[in-house]
């Protein structure tokens, strides 16, 4: 990934318990690196020669929104001059499943506006980024 050009961000729904919000994080983290195997660095040893597993090669502001702010990045995905953008979302249904099976079947069920989105992470050109998450404040 070239930082300069490219850039990767989260929201997260801001008035989610602390707890679901790290764990929103957390999930996102682990879909993005799915997506973008490449951006995890190599591992490394200490002084000690202790291993540690490579992070992320880059900075991902986590920012804030709510649910619908959420809702229209997502949306906005599917217009013209966004499929290079590389999205992972996280909702309500998603957290409420105790197996993926679960979730397969109750997502297949749903539509987009049955969902509460409790965070989405995007991955791409900083301009298209930038003009989905631009106007957004850091999550504190």
């Amino acid at each position: 990934m070239n930082e300069k050009n490219e850039k990767c961000v989260m929201v997260i729904e801001e008035d989610l318990p602390i707890g679901l919000a790290a764990n929103t994080a957390a999930i996102l983290g682990i879909s993005l690196g799915k997506a973008q195997p490449h951006v995890v660095g190599a591992d490394v040893k200490d002084k000690n020669g202790l291993l540690h597993s490579g992070v992320i090669e880059f900075p991902i502001p986590i920012l804030r929104s709510h649910d619908e702010g959420i809702r229209k990045i997502r949306q906005r995905l599917s217009q013209p001059g966004f499929q290079e953008v590389i999205a992972a979302d996280f909702s309500d249904l998603a957290q409420g499943c105790k197996t993926y099976a679960e979730y397969i079947e109750k997502i297949a069920a749903a539509g987009e506006e049955d969902l509460h989105y409790f965070g989405i992470v995007l991955c791409g050109p900083a301009k298209k980024i930038n003009k989905l998450t631009g106007n957004l404040s850091l999550y504190r």
